[in-house]
Formats: C-alpha cells, structure tokens, sequence
C-alpha cells in the first residue's frame, strides 16, 4: 500500500504533532531520476500503521522547470506516497505574493512551461525568450545557423517590457543573456536605437539561487545561480553598475520559509491536529541554500519574538527552524566552511548568491546527519516522538 500525505486523517497518536519537516528535494530524497533509499524508509517512519503521514511535510526545492502539480506527481512516483501540489513549494512559488507585477508587461526566462508557471502564478501580460527572438531575430547573434538569411521587416506593435522574471537556467545561455541585456539597455525596447542607459532599470525578479545542484554526475552541475553570476557581471561590465534584484525568490530567501511555515499549518489545521506547530525541521544538502535559508529564518523567527516581547503583543507559537545537513548530496564530509571570506582562495569558496551577506554561523547546520532517515528520526527523538 502507498503511503498518502493528504486526504483520511492519520491515526490518533500519543499526542498531535508540534512540528513539521521541510524536505529539499535533490541530493535528499532523489539524486537526478534514482530515489535516494533512505528517502522511502524515512516516509515508512512518518507514516502510521494506514500509511498516512502523521506530521506535516513540505517538499521545498529550488527547482522551478516544472508545474507544481508535475513536481507533486514525480514525488508521489518516487516515494510511494500521494503527495499533492499544496506541499510543494517551488522555487518560484512565492511569485503568487508579488501582485504588483501581475499587471505588468514581463519577459519570462527559464526553461520548461515557463509562460504557463507565470500564468498560473497570477501574471496576465507574459512574453518569452523565445516571442522576443522570433520577434527581434536580429538580436539573437552567437548561432550563426541562426542568423536571419534575409533582412526582416522592423517589429512595430510589440508591447513594452516592463519587468524581468528569470525562473531559472535557460537551455541557450548565449540567447537569454544578449536578449536580457538588450531589455535592460532599452528599458523594454530592444527594437530601438541604444541611446541612454536608464538606471535604476526595470525591475528583475529571480528564482533560484543555487550556483551548484547535484544528480546523477559524481560532481555538482551548474544551477541557476551560475547563469546570475553571468549576467551580473555582463551587465556590470557592459554599464558600469549593477544589476539590482526587486527580490530573490528560493532558498534561502526569507520569503520562501515563511511560506512554507503557512502551509505547513495549513496542513495541521486540515488534519484536525490542535497542537499549534512549535518548531520546523529543515532538510537539506546544500550548506549555501539548504542550511543558510533555515538558518536565517531561525534568526528571523528569534528577531521577531523579541520584537514581540517589547510590543506586549502575543508571541508566535512557532520558536524555530531546525537545520539538519544530509552528506548523501553536493555537501562533503572533507569540505569544509570558509572562516573568513578573504580567505577563500585556500579554503572552500562561498557558494551563495551575491546579495546574501556571508556570515559563517549561518551556513553551519543544527545537526550533519548521513541521510535522511537518519534526520527524521533524530527529529522524532528530539520531539519524544516514537
């Protein structure tokens, strides 16, 4: 029988739960298309005697190439387990909180149903890379096999651009970047004739920071935190400036655990646990998103408690984000975090993204465990969790 996180409510247990899991999904449950063993006897552990899970669970990833529903159906196949579209969250899905943006004119970058994400998450005027070559082909150079045979009649009715979202790493590098580029140089115009470079420039949003992930490969392989490293030093290199983010969305951004701490409430209150969710156990194999983001919303969660304390208002049940580092995924046993960022060329580079400031402290996990399984069950001991 296959395991059902939704649906006929779990067995009665000692008591509710007071805590849920947040899974990263590579490199943690899956390594590219191989279920990670562990990873089916720890949902064996968090079901009951029916197969239902008796703790709430969200799947957090920073993959964004797929619908949430195709992600929720991958993970019911490779766990054993029905698992719905509400307990994923992608890296883009926090995107559905932005409303100001929905209205506005956006190119979309990425690969996959990008145009259908972006509909899904509430945007109505979505243009893709790929509209913006067909329509502008004398901007698409680097491929010569590419190259328009013939001079094309000039574009007269394409709308303005009036924001970026980069949902991850598209397929032709060469394309999206000169094509983002042109959209910043012209502030949505990249028909027209370069004339000043406006800055600040349109707003871009980006999902996804990792710069590494790991699948099947014995290495870790480029993320889409590569392909911002290269457009931020084009632009850079080409203006003079730099490329500013409205948000980053993903791990580690706070946005994202803040969200999953919504629906994994969510999931309580469905499941009629009364218990009010007092601590979140954060998954992961990458110190520089993984741990960094459940660490950040720790210190987050702390900072807002005190903020409370002071106000005399009443305090957030939740009290904090456990960070628990696998080695089955891009962590290393032998790698170790770099005590000073100037120091980097002897010791293990900083893998986050530009923005994010470094701070040590953050990237080092609650608890290194070996896999998963051993993770959830070092959570159950620490809850009193049989």
């Amino acid at each position: 029988m296959g395991l059902t996180c939704c649906g006929d409510k779990p067995e009665p247990h000692g008591s509710p739960p007071a805590f849920g899991f947040l899974f990263d999904i590579d490199g943690v449950l899956v390594r590219g298309s191989q279920v990670i063993p562990a990873a089916r006897d720890a949902f064996r552990a968090l079901s009951d005697a029916r197969g239902r899970l008796r703790v709430p669970v969200v799947f957090l990833t920073n993959a964004g190439n797929c619908l949430r529903k195709a992600k929720a159906e991958e993970l019911s196949r490779a766990l054993g387990l029905q698992v719905s579209p509400e307990q994923v969250i992608l890296s883009h899905s926090p995107l559905r909180l932005f409303g100001q943006f929905h209205q506005k004119c956006v190119l979309v970058a990425g690969q996959g149903p990008v145009e259908e994400n972006a509909q899904n998450l509430g945007f109505k005027h979505v243009v893709t890379i790929e509209a913006l070559r067909k329509a502008f082909p004398l901007l698409d150079m680097v491929d010569q096999s590419r190259r328009p045979k013939e001079l094309p009649p000039p574009t007269t009715d394409f709308p303005t651009i009036e924001g970026v979202i980069l949902f991850g790493e598209p397929v032709r590098w060469e394309t999206s970047l000169q094509l983002i580029i042109d959209v910043l140089l012209s502030n949505g115009n990249p028909g027209a004739e370069l004339e000043d470079i406006p800055y600040p420039h349109l707003p871009v949003l980006a999902c996804n920071m990792d710069l590494l992930w790991m699948a099947e490969a014995k290495m870790p392989r480029f993320g889409h935190g590569t392909f911002l490293l290269c457009l931020e030093n084009i632009y850079k290199k080409v203006t003079g400036r730099e490329l500013r983010y409205e948000a980053l969305i993903g791990k580690p951004s706070t946005v994202t655990y803040r969200y999953a701490e919504y629906l994994i409430k969510q999931q309580a209150e469905k499941q009629g646990w009364k218990s009010p969710i007092r601590r979140l156990y954060a998954i992961g194999d990458n110190p520089m998103s993984d741990i960094y983001g459940a660490n950040l919303y720790n210190s987050y969660l702390k900072s807002a408690h005190q903020n409370q304390v002071q106000a005399g208002v009443k305090r957030s049940p939740l009290a904090g984000c456990e960070s628990i580092l696998v080695c089955t995924g891009v962590y290393r046993h032998n790698a170790d975090v770099p005590s000073n960022p100037e120091e980097c060329v002897t010791e293990t580079a900083f893998h986050g993204h530009r923005d994010f400031c470094f701070d040590p402290s953050l990237v080092e996990a609650s608890y290194v465990v070996q896999d998963v399984n051993d993770a959830v069950q070092l959570a159950f001991k620490k809850e009193n969790w049989n």
